[in-house]
């Protein structure tokens, strides 16, 4: 490896140029821990990022395949290492200019069999209330008769993550349960064992800003980031103190950068012909949290149900028809939410952000309410805000960390199985039903990064995301060929027949778009795939309700596919047909990503093409023996051989550049679009980011309809000033105007930086 790429100690105090998340896993057949992790050291180095980013590092439950089930906060994972591991790790990392950032877990802890693996969790249990314990716990005890209703036991009395039973939900607004469980990984930081502190989900805390403002204040201006899912318009409070969020938000506007516009009416028209189903998203979103509210997440809003009977009991008067009404009026709302969840905090006055939510959230409720109940649904809303003498503490809490989880659990896990109009929409933090996003609303994103977040982060796949970036990207070109797309499909649906498919109409279309988008897919993987999307959809099957005969009717209809040498044969050349334009949105959003305002998270792998699906699909053992010699390959001067070739350079170069060049990508650097002129510049996104320039091409099939070719010929930038180089090709270009079909002779995307810039 080359070891210019190696950051001196000096770059320590340096802010974060660049990421690499690794999943570590403790179970013996999948073994990756601190030891593994510790041996990628020169690799991850010379790919060029600062931090290694750790899923979550504490004692889980035995054989958790993923951290988040903790056990015991007081000890890193024995499973993984244990503690002397783990510091062996951390020298390794940092002897090699690596920090680390890890992953937090402030929500909830296991509840594991035995259960004195959580000794906190048994002494509840053993003594009830009257435990020193028992504040630790969110627990609704007149409900449980004082006791905790476990799992198999009955409706579980204490808040769980999502809907999640085996997770009990921790009060961190208690300063002991703060200190007792985040004590360890504050000594590490002190220690300089870790450098930063990414939170899951603060949406499910009772109060997300105090959690932070006390994390920060014993984290000592640690790098913190936040898994916080915004919405549409929605943004980050500006009143958190932490560096922005994980990244959805741009994840989303880089993925409709890519896709074309021209395509939504022709896709949205062969999906209602060949489903059924409807034109837009909305009405499956609201049916989606109707199911959770009423199913799987039914405990915790009859939870709220019961604060809001003693709230409004406590006027009196009130009958049973006015709390029926108030009750459905609740719900309603709690449906009709359009963010995660709005941010009140109990005796303090509702900020306008969150009042313009509640207000939202009410507009769309009373188009499913009599006029009767609006009086009620005024009231709930007005409670929810914390105004009036009766406005109640918990109720304003536990509305707000109900609203979460029924976002989470009825619109991810629930609707976005039911509507695929295009599958790559279909993501983490993402609009199923914004279809693309114009260069000037992607511009207008990275302007406020700039501005309000220089150090969030930016990603493209996590080990949340349903599908990794390249299987997006790969299905984002059907936006700009979509009569081949209906050809195609309608052709395989009718392969054996019109009625031979036993899938509901919505999956079978979505079984399509994965074939497409994941080639090639083994058997096992797909199986897999498919047995989540069928229980997650909760339509014919689910989790809670298996339809055994169902499942497998479906899991054979997939083995016949795959079966059938002259399907996988079309379907083959099919993807053929794409690959020349996907690996065009590969290569650019890829670049964007790691050039964009924005610290880049790179997930573990996707350095090469990741065309994982769900988990447990995306955290497979990844091959790094393979990425180690090809990024040596490279680093001796060899030209790519493919697209996996391809990406590594993109990657490792535009690592090392922000590495090297913090003036340029950090916090005070500069974004600015840079506007393409001529008759393609609409296939051209441009912008500076300090004194280097992102140059990538984007929709290539109708790039290459409209100039005969995949460059933009007769198409310019002006730069400002002459001479450039390109760090991706090496190629010398002067300008200042530069012909952007020259500068992608050798690849769709460039990133250049002036010549006299040292290689």
């Amino acid at each position: 490896m080359a070891e210019e790429t190696v950051p001196a100690e000096d770059d320590f105090a340096a802010p974060p140029s660049g990421t690499y998340r690794l999943q570590l896993r403790g179970t013996p057949d999948g073994q990756f821990g601190f030891a593994e992790a510790a041996v990628l050291a020169p690799y991850l180095a010379a790919l060029g990022v600062s931090h290694v980013y750790l899923s979550p590092i504490l004692q889980a439950a035995p054989g958790s395949a993923h951290g988040y089930d903790v056990v015991d906060h007081a000890r890193p994972s024995d499973e993984l290492g244990g503690a002397e591991a783990f510091g062996a790790m951390a020298a390794r990392f940092r002897a090699h200019g690596l920090r680390l950032l890890v992953d937090v877990v402030p929500n909830h802890m296991a509840v594991p069999v035995p259960h004195d693996l959580n000794l906190p969790l048994a002494a509840v249990l053993a003594e009830g209330p009257s435990s020193p314990y028992a504040r630790w716990f969110d627990v609704d005890w007149d409900a449980g008769g004082g006791r905790i209703v476990l799992p198999g036991e009955g409706e579980p009395n204490y808040r769980r993550f999502f809907d999640i039973s085996g997770l009990i939900a921790l009060r961190q607004e208690e300063p002991e349960v703060f200190d007792r469980t985040h004590g360890l990984l504050l000594r590490l930081a002190e220690e300089g064992l870790v450098d930063g502190l990414r939170i899951d989900h603060p949406d499910g805390l009772a109060d997300p800003r105090g959690y932070l403002r006390r994390l920060s204040r014993a984290a000592r201006g640690r790098w913190v980031l936040v898994e916080k899912i915004t919405e549409g318009d929605e943004r980050l409070p500006v009143d958190w103190p932490c560096a922005g969020t994980t990244g959805y938000d741009s994840l989303g506007m880089i993925g409709g950068l890519f896709a074309d516009p021209d395509g939504e009416k022709p896709l949205t028209e062969v999906y209602v012909s060949l489903t059924g189903g409807p034109e837009r998203f909305e009405e499956v979103e609201r049916d989606g949290r109707l199911h959770a509210a009423t199913h799987g997440l039914k405990p915790e809003i009859d939870r709220l149900l019961r604060v809001l009977r003693r709230v409004v009991g406590r006027g009196g008067g009130q009958g049973e028809a006015s709390r029926a009404g108030l009750e459905r009026a609740l719900v309603e709302l709690l449906v009709a939410m359009p963010v995660y969840r709005a941010y009140v905090v109990p005796g303090e006055e509702a900020p306008p952000q969150a009042v313009e939510v509640l207000e939202e959230a009410a507009r769309r409720a009373r188009a499913h309410l009599p006029e009767e109940l609006h009086g009620d649904l005024d009231t709930v809303v007005r409670l929810a805000l914390g105004r009036g003498d009766d406005a109640d503490p918990e109720f304003i809490v536990r509305f707000q960390q109900t609203s979460a989880p029924l976002a989470a659990k009825g619109v991810e896990d629930t609707a976005f199985y039911r509507w695929n109009r295009l599958a790559a929409l279909n993501e983490v933090g993402g609009d199923p039903g914004r279809f693309s996003v114009s260069p000037a609303d992607f511009h207008a994103h990275c302007v406020r990064l700039a501005r309000d977040w220089p150090l969030t982060m930016t990603t493209l796949s996590t080990h949340d995301t349903k599908r990794q970036e390249d299987v997006r990207a790969r299905l984002t070109v059907l936006t700009e060929l979509p009569g081949e797309w209906a050809d195609a499909v309608r052709r395989w649906r009718a392969w054996w027949g019109p009625s031979e498919s036993p899938l509901e109409p919505d999956l079978d279309y979505l079984f399509w778009q994965t074939l497409v988008g994941a080639w090639p897919l083994t058997k096992n993987r797909l199986s897999e795939f498919l047995v989540k999307a069928m229980r997650e959809a909760k339509t014919r099957t689910s989790w809670a309700e298996e339809d055994s005969a169902y499942e497998e009717a479906v899991l054979a209809h997939a083995r016949r596919v795959l079966s059938d040498a002259d399907l996988v044969a079309d379907l083959t050349a099919f993807v053929a047909r794409l690959e020349p334009y996907a690996r065009v949105n590969v290569l650019g959003q890829k670049l964007v990503q790691l050039t964009m305002p924005g610290v880049p998270d790179v997930y573990q792998g996707c350095e090469l093409t990741g065309l994982a699906l769900v988990d447990p699909d995306n955290r497979r053992r990844v091959d790094y023996g393979r990425r180690r010699k090809r990024l040596s390959r490279l680093d001796r001067g060899r030209p790519p051989r493919d697209v996996d070739d391809e990406k590594l350079l993109v990657t490792s170069r535009a690592l090392r550049l922000r590495r090297s060049r913090p003036e340029w990508f950090g916090p005070s650097a500069r974004y600015e679009p840079v506007a393409a002129q001529g008759p393609a510049a609409d296939h051209v996104v441009s912008f500076f980011r300090g004194g280097a320039v992102t140059l990538a091409t984007r929709l290539p099939a109708g790039l290459e309809r409209l100039a005969g070719t995949g460059r933009p010929g007769g198409t310019v930038v002006d730069l400002g000033r002459q001479g450039w180089r390109d760090v991706l090709s090496g190629a010398m270009h002067w300008g200042p105007a530069l012909d952007v079909g020259k500068v992608f002779a050798h690849l769709p995307v460039a990133l250049l930086v002036p010549r006299e810039v040292d290689r």
